[in-house]
């Protein structure tokens, strides 16, 4: 059973990256399942830090990134919107170079916040970082909605 209220295509969660650090650290969208959504990010020159290793804040930026697209995704945008409230993550293991993998997966899906578990794993599918996510779920006034008509088809 699916929990997406809202489904795009990979293309279409490609395009709200535009102009934003998502774009600029590479994350890209890789999957869509039935319960989770999975994203990669490289190691490089923007996301490692001076000793070489990826930079834990990159790994937290790639895990709020596909947390909170994937908890937006579970609810009627027109009507609502999730905001991240709270992240923790542990940094497992280094990693020097290649790609990491987030999964997204809701531990709660409640009418008033949303929690969310993310594991970023290595090229070698070698567990990274653990984080999770709690987002609060907002009304959006009907006036944010009817000024910026463009944000209730964002996703």
């Amino acid at each position: 059973m699916s929990i997406w209220q809202v489904r795009p295509s990979l293309e279409e969660l490609q395009q709200l990256r535009r102009g934003s650090m998502v774009e600029h650290i590479d994350i890209r969208f890789t999957e869509i399942g039935p319960d989770y959504l999975r994203a990669s990010m490289p190691v490089d020159h923007r996301t490692m830090q001076t000793m070489g290793i990826l930079h834990g804040g990159a790994s937290v930026a790639l895990a709020e990134t596909v947390g909170s697209t994937a908890a937006n995704l579970c609810l009627d945008i027109a009507k609502q919107s999730c905001v991240g409230q709270e992240i923790n993550a542990n940094h497992l293991r280094p990693v020097a170079a290649g790609l990491v993998t987030a999964t997204a997966r809701p531990i709660h899906l409640g009418t008033r916040s949303q929690v969310w578990s993310i594991e970023i794993r290595d090229d070698r599918e070698r567990l990274v970082c653990i984080s999770r996510l709690t987002m609060s779920i907002i009304n959006r006034s009907a006036e944010a909605i009817s000024s910026d008509p463009g944000k209730k088809d964002a996703l």
